[in-house]
């Protein structure tokens, strides 16, 4: 019975990612001005996501310093893949698809299996606690999905490819929920390397990628909103850990 509530939670966290579905409704030279400030809020995200979450727990649940050396490794993964996707697709310097889009879906694929290991594990203590641990990653994945279609968009994909990818990248969330309800009550080796490996990835995308796009911003008033916006993010991933713990 745990196990369907598992499954029934991460599913509800995978349809997370179509809220993205109300940019739909906005007019084409809205959601452009719009764009902007959802990368910025995604940027902030990422970075609360990965200093105020992931790292954090993977320290609390490994109690060792060793968890800043994978930190460093899955920035060097994300700087080894977004430099071989570059090769791969783009020609002349000349990209159709941003790259930064590709790691964006790799990241948040990683986060989203991550997510579904802390769901299965959690409702192996009990269907209680599940919920209130599936109900606080709902609340971080909101703004983050939306963000992301954002980072999709803007990254070179059209509307209906974005939700459709967005959506794939999220569904890894229903396999790490089942791997993690079996490996409960084993280990929890895998999730204390693949945490800060996470983490790690989430920093290179928004200090690489996303906070350079902002610095394109040359208006000041445009520029300030963008980081008012990105220190939000930054803030709603703050408080969203404060309720995950």
């Amino acid at each position: 019975m745990n196990f369907i509530w598992a499954i029934s939670a991460s599913i509800v966290v995978s349809l997370i990612s179509f809220v993205g579905v109300i940019t739909l409704l906005l007019k084409e030279n809205v959601l452009e001005k719009i764009l902007l400030l959802l990368i910025s809020f995604s940027a902030g995200a990422l970075i609360g996501g990965a200093f105020l979450h992931l790292i954090p727990e993977a320290v609390e649940k490994s109690g060792q310093s060793g968890v800043y050396l994978f930190v460093i490794v899955g920035f060097i993964l994300f700087f080894i893949l977004e430099k071989y996707l570059h090769w791969r697709h783009c020609h002349k310097g000349k990209c159709d698809i941003h790259t930064f889009t590709y790691l964006n879906l790799v990241g948040d694929g990683v986060h989203n299996f991550i997510d579904g290991l802390i769901i299965g594990s959690s409702f192996v203590v009990s269907v209680n606690f599940g919920i209130a641990t599936s109900f606080a990653i709902i609340m971080h994945e909101i703004p983050q999905e939306i963000g992301d279609f954002g980072v999709l968009v803007y990254g070179g994909l059209n509307k209906n490819k974005a939700l459709f990818y967005n959506f794939l990248s999220a569904i890894t969330a229903v396999i790490g929920t089942v791997i993690g309800y079996a490996l409960a009550n084993t280990s929890d080796d895998f999730l204390k390397l693949l945490m800060p490996v996470a983490a790690g990835g989430f920093i290179y995308i928004a200090s690489c990628d996303l906070i350079p796009e902002l610095h394109k911003q040359s208006d000041i008033k445009k520029a300030t909103l963008s980081m008012v916006v990105f220190i939000l993010g930054v803030a709603f991933m703050y408080f969203a850990a404060l309720i995950h713990h």
